[in-house]
């Protein structure tokens, strides 16, 4: 059988150094004249960044961590031209220090759920025969030639497949939609605007399967009646941007985009806008605006985009996720995405663990597991020596929560009521070395930086924010600026444009619910608990008073 050499080339790997890696295997191959034995393969990433450069060899599944390239001789000789393996590249169990040589046997693997993930780490993203021998593009044939728009979107529908980008609309009901819209020309739109801190699901789907987000396009232009598509991707994703290029031309030259797709009447064009990244236009209306040349910012609504999109057509905006998903709903069915999950959110879900764990990375899990599995099942739990204080889910509009909500089944509806969302699906781990007054002030920074400035409540109330989190920081608060929080952060919510504005102040909320022991430290004693560990204890009624923003209760 012959041997593969498998090279993670995603963003975290190739920065840790990866192409050298590459290079070294290549080189020591072709030394031992293993070249025509032995193919080397560059994937995208296969989520493990806390352990990069990974290699994997197959067919034995064997994971190599931290590989350096003065480390490819030993390789070649032990594990490719013989039956052994390097004791010293394989992941060690932290407790046991037992030795897990295979891919399959190692937790963070082991305990995940990979479906949109399928291909990241195992086939070569550059290379379209790959993506079509693992069953890529049989989902667009089947849309084209065994079922009708109208069928698409009802598969679609029943799958009950829900957007990822956020807010969880219903993609086959935005379809829908679009479809019966008036218009003789309409657009679908991937959104690769990931801007979220902490978040790099959809990056890492482009820089390792790039194809599957193609092939999710052109159902959905299929279904909608579209004639074109745009991929808005960050400048700042370079391998991504590069992945999707050379992916758009093989489409071309495979027949698979331009006029009478696979022989069909069917006819879809691809132009993809590499752009500097802006959070705000993560929201679809300042996204259109950003393509049509003007400047990215929201507009009202509405009218909606399905029905007034792009230069005023018919228009659905999906993110990356939402569409890799879609070639697995119309090839094995909307059951088979029905039976994974929960009642409410059906499938997986990506998730980008960050912060305060030993093995930081990309996990893909069905919905209804549980942050406490993420974190430490999955993600490995803290170093020695810290504590998990909070997980920061959702990113810089979601919010703080405390251990005691790590068992709750993570749905699209989770933690609404105590302060946070799941969003993009970003999971921030925060020590127990951390002040979450200053966690607060990070993402409110975040988010008057990234801010359009077009509606004042958002451009003014940032600063306020701002303000009034930074009197607390240094010692000068009181009591009546949580008041002030809680009345701001309403006005905000009700009358900024967009989610970002909306949903500014909810980390500064969350943090001021769950953690009040912080925020009455600095207000009431003048000191910071990150630095001074013990920390007073305040009753629930306190921390009811507290978000009730009832100055009176102090």
């Amino acid at each position: 059988m012959r041997r593969q050499v498998s090279v993670c080339g995603g963003s975290d790997c190739t920065g840790a150094g990866s192409d050298g890696v590459l290079a070294a295997f290549a080189a020591e191959l072709e030394r031992r004249s293993l070249s025509s034995h032995v193919s080397l393969v560059r994937t995208g990433c296969r989520g493990f960044c806390s352990a990069g450069p990974v290699v994997t060899l197959y067919p034995d599944g064997i994971l190599y961590c931290r590989v350096a390239p003065e480390d490819v001789p030993e390789i070649v000789e032990r594990s490719l031209l013989g039956q052994a393996i390097v004791p010293r590249l394989v992941y060690r169990e932290p407790d046991s220090h037992r030795l897990l040589p295979r891919y399959a046997e190692i937790p963070f693997f082991r305990r995940q759920q990979r479906n949109v993930l399928r291909n990241c780490g195992l086939i070569d993203p550059l290379n379209i025969e790959e993506y079509i021998a693992t069953g890529g593009y049989e989902a667009l044939a089947k849309a084209l030639t065994q079922m009708s728009p109208e069928e698409v979107i009802a598969e679609v529908k029943e799958a009950g497949l829900l957007g990822r980008g956020g807010a969880a609309f219903p993609t086959g009901l935005k379809w829908e939609f679009a479809r019966r819209a008036r218009g003789a020309r309409k657009h679908v739109i991937c959104n690769a605007e990931e801007g979220d801190p902490g978040s790099f699901m959809d990056r890492s789907i482009l820089e390792g399967d790039p194809h599957s987000v193609i092939e999710g396009m052109l159902i959905a232009g299929y279904a909608i009646g579209a004639t074109d598509g745009y991929i808005y991707c960050r400048t700042e994703y370079p391998v991504a941007v590069q992945q999707l290029e050379r992916a758009v031309e093989q489409c071309y030259e495979y027949g698979l985009l331009g006029n009478r797709i696979l022989g069909t009447s069917f006819s879809f064009d691809i132009h993809l806008r590499p752009v500097p990244g802006l959070y705000v236009c993560g929201e679809e209306t300042a996204l259109m605006e950003s393509i049509s040349g003007r400047r990215g910012e929201p507009r009202p609504r509405p009218p909606m985009p399905t029905t007034v999109g792009l230069w005023e057509h018919p228009t659905v905006v999906n993110n990356v996720e939402t569409l890799a998903n879609v070639p697995l709903i119309i090839s094995r069915g909307a059951a088979w995405y029905r039976s994974i999950g929960t009642e409410q959110s059906k499938g997986t879900k990506v998730f980008a663990v960050s912060g305060m764990v030993n093995h930081p990375g990309l996990v893909e899990a069905p919905w209804g597991v549980t942050l406490r599995e993420v974190i430490f099942e999955v993600a490995g739990g803290p170093p020695s020596g810290y504590a998990v204080r909070a997980a920061h889910i959702g990113g810089p509009l979601g919010g703080a929560l405390p251990p005691s909500y790590f068992d709750e089944p993570i749905s699209h509806d989770s933690f609404r009521d105590a302060g946070a969302n799941v969003g993009h699906g970003s999971i921030v781990v925060i020590g127990d070395d951390t002040c979450m007054v200053e966690l607060a002030q990070y993402y409110v920074q975040f988010g008057v930086a990234e801010s359009c400035g077009k509606c004042t409540p958002c451009r003014v109330g940032g600063r306020r924010l701002q303000e009034i989190l930074a009197r607390i920081a240094n010692g000068n608060g009181s009591l009546a600026d949580l008041d002030a929080i809680k009345e701001l952060a309403a006005v905000m919510r009700e009358s900024s444009l967009c989610a970002l504005g909306q949903m500014m102040a909810a980390p500064v909320l969350s943090t001021i619910v769950h953690f009040a022991e912080d925020y009455l430290a600095h207000i009431q004693q003048g000191r910071c608990p990150a630095q001074a560990k013990d920390l007073p204890q305040h009753s629930r009624a306190t921390r009811r008073a507290l978000a009730q923003g009832s100055s009176a209760a102090w």
